[in-house]
């Protein structure tokens, strides 16, 4: 054999070998799929209590603020193809133009949208919900500035909370814990190609799981910021949807000739999920005042649905009279008496102002008898799933607040 041939046969062993783990990789992403479709069939929905339960999801783009091309109506399909409720719209401000006046808003094809805004403020990024009630977001670019607007009928979610430098502000009433383009960032550019190539094809929405990681730095920032300034404040999981990545070959009438498109609203849309719940009233059709009152109440929790159907999980809180649920504050007389609930079988963790004071295990419910006041909030875990999405969180809720 020639000198050359040995060359051309090692580098290609080389090659081969350099496949192993993305081969494997998708084997394992075989057996995720397999056992979340276990999970879903092993759903018991909750029945019975008073509360009405809706999906959606929150921090979407579409072409107005640039970064995207996406367009309204694949937005309205993908929200009507993953069966979701609503959608928050949070259009990038621009200071030519009004894009929260003239994005999505109200019912389309069955699903509520409300809209809203993305701003850059000298301190970081803030989303304004609704965003309709302030004009021309751009020209207010300091958190001061907006703090000094008349207007107060708004939800401001800090939005990567990383790069947030103004935590003693009195301006945002919430904290976007985790965001699928964060989280994304960590992702290796050669891994993901090569998962690509052997994954994409069988299981495209699941790639997520390769670079999903429970967001501890700012679970961190907001449990603190709770426990430093006594408020109550809503936590959020933003999509971050822009149907952007990917490439495409047009021709010159703008006809799409060639293209492959990696996020998708529908697909961006599957992986995480704000729940909002709400008391059941006679007419519980969904209206935009109702839902942004619960969502401002911090009455909902995030829900990585990708994963398993999160639909059914309850978190509330008894003393005596009182009944609450997450996002509520209950008074503290003698004890009050939390507890949890899934549709499946999982790990349940309880933390009090950010630190673990209880775990279940393979448990579809969990009480705890709280004597202290503190903010008290839950996570549940599937480890079934396997490593290593089942040693990330399933669910992150929001607080009860015991006072």
């Amino acid at each position: 054999m020639s000198r050359w041939k040995k060359l051309l046969l090692i580098l290609g062993v080389l090659l081969l070998a350099s496949q192993i783990p993305f081969a494997y990789r998708r084997y394992k992403l075989g057996q995720l799929n397999a056992a979340i479709q276990q999970i879903n069939s092993q759903r018991t929905d909750v029945s019975g209590d008073l509360l009405v339960e809706y999906k959606g999801v929150v921090h979407v783009h579409s072409f107005l603020g640039g970064h995207s091309k996406g367009g309204f109506r694949e937005i309205i399909s993908a929200a009507q193809a993953n069966k979701i409720d609503f959608v928050v719209m949070t259009e990038h401000a621009l200071s030519e133009f009004d894009t929260a006046t003239m994005t999505l808003k109200g019912l389309h094809g069955g699903v509520l949208f409300i809209n809203g805004n993305e701003i850059n403020t000298g301190s970081g990024r803030l989303l304004i919900i609704p965003g309709d009630e302030l004009e021309m977001l751009g020209s207010f670019s300091t958190v001061e500035q907006i703090e000094r607007r008349p207007e107060r009928n708004l939800l401001q979610v800090v939005a990567y909370p990383e790069e947030f430098k103004r935590w003693d502000s009195q301006t945002y009433e919430g904290v976007e814990v985790y965001n699928v383009f964060t989280n994304a960032r960590e992702i290796n550019p050669v891994a993901m190609f090569f998962d690509g190539l052997w994954s994409y094809r069988s299981y495209p929405h699941l790639l997520f799981a390769n670079f999903y990681g429970r967001p501890t730095a700012n679970l961190n920032l907001w449990d603190q910021s709770i426990a430093g300034s006594g408020r109550r404040l809503v936590a959020l999981a933003g999509n971050d949807s822009h149907a952007n990545i990917g490439f495409e070959l047009m021709d010159s009438t703008g006809k799409r000739l060639l293209g492959l498109q990696l996020d998708p609203y529908e697909r961006s849309f599957r992986l995480v999920r704000m729940h909002v719940v709400t008391p059941l009233v006679h007419d519980h059709v969904l209206k935009p005042d109702r839902l942004l009152a619960a969502i401002s109440a911090g009455n909902c929790f995030i829900g990585f649905d990708i994963f398993g159907d999160t639909t059914g999980f309850r978190y509330g809180a008894i003393d005596g009279n009182e009944s609450k649920i997450m996002g509520d504050e209950i008074t503290l007389d003698d004890e009050v008496r939390l507890s949890a609930s899934l549709p499946v079988a999982g790990q349940i963790v309880l933390l009090k102002d950010g630190a673990v004071i209880q775990e279940t295990a393979n448990t579809r419910s969990m009480e705890y008898v709280a004597k202290e006041r503190g903010s008290y909030r839950v996570e549940a875990y599937l480890p079934q799933l396997g490593k290593p999405v089942g040693e990330q969180p399933w669910i992150i809720s929001n607080p009860i607040y015991v006072r």
